[in-house]
């Protein structure tokens, strides 16, 4: 993760579980939906059902096995990479499950975002690659031009702080991701603070140690915040990231815009 050191504590996830209530989406209920994907996205099947909507409702899974994940939800459709169990700063991976579809063959398949560069791939993996499916009800948005960043549980405003992001010239990426880790750092009183997220989010620095991650954290210069000072990942001040720890799960989407 970018700015951020060696967890020294394991992760804290939270959500709750919900295959069963997504098995029992009808294929009625997605019939009205479009067919097709906006420009640039893959079609979705036929039939096809939101699981999450990024905002209220979002479900996410722990993957239990390597498996390819695809282009469309067929065994010979093409791989885009493959399921793996592990954040690159050790814990377990988190993917964020978009839609379920149910194939002639009766093969569940989820389409999922994927933790990997270019940020924003999609693609669809059968539902035995994934653990339990855990639901979360906050959403994360991050402000760029505000310098703000405001967290919501099932769409009410629970918290917002002032941030710091990325320069000019290593901005902070916008587009919608989501939180993989969360711990307390080895040092509270360090330049990251005593509490870190790390996000799916992946900075323009493709060569940074540790795969470049985005990460949310705190920070020994509170006055630079709000401000542009860090090489991509999002400062937050001490005593806010404290709550913001307690408040924010694991799994919860972001969305970091303009």
């Amino acid at each position: 993760m970018i700015d951020v050191n060696r967890p020294a504590s394991g992760p804290a996830a939270s959500g709750s579980r919900v295959r069963p209530l997504i098995a029992a989406l009808t294929v009625a209920a997605a019939a009205s939906l479009p067919a097709t994907a906006a420009a640039g996205q893959q079609p979705r099947p036929q039939g096809s059902v939101v699981v999450s909507n990024e905002r209220t409702s979002t479900s996410w899974a722990h993957p239990v096995a390597r498996a390819p994940i695809r282009r469309s939800p067929h065994a010979d459709a093409g791989s885009i990479t493959r399921t793996h169990a592990e954040t690159e700063d050790g814990f377990p991976e988190v993917y964020l499950v978009l839609r379920r579809w149910v194939d002639r063959g009766e093969r569940t398949w989820f389409k999922v975002r994927i933790p990997m560069r270019p940020n924003g791939k999609q693609g669809w993996v059968r539902d035995a690659a994934l653990g339990p499916l855990y639901r979360v009800r906050t959403q994360l948005v991050v402000d760029r031009s505000k310098q703000r960043a405001t967290l919501r549980k099932r769409g009410r405003k629970i918290w917002t702080a002032p941030v710091g992001i990325g320069a000019p010239d290593t901005p902070t990426p916008k587009g919608n991701f989501w939180i993989r880790e969360k711990f307390k750092t080895s040092d509270a009183s360090g330049v990251y603070g005593p509490r870190a997220f790390g996000t799916s989010d992946y900075s323009v620095l493709t060569d940074w140690p540790g795969g470049g991650v985005i990460g949310i954290h705190g920070t020994n210069e509170p006055g630079l915040i709000p401000g542009r000072p860090s090489h991509g990942c999002i400062r937050v001040r001490n005593g806010e990231v404290r709550r913001l720890y307690r408040l924010m799960p694991v799994g919860t989407p972001l969305l970091i815009r303009e």
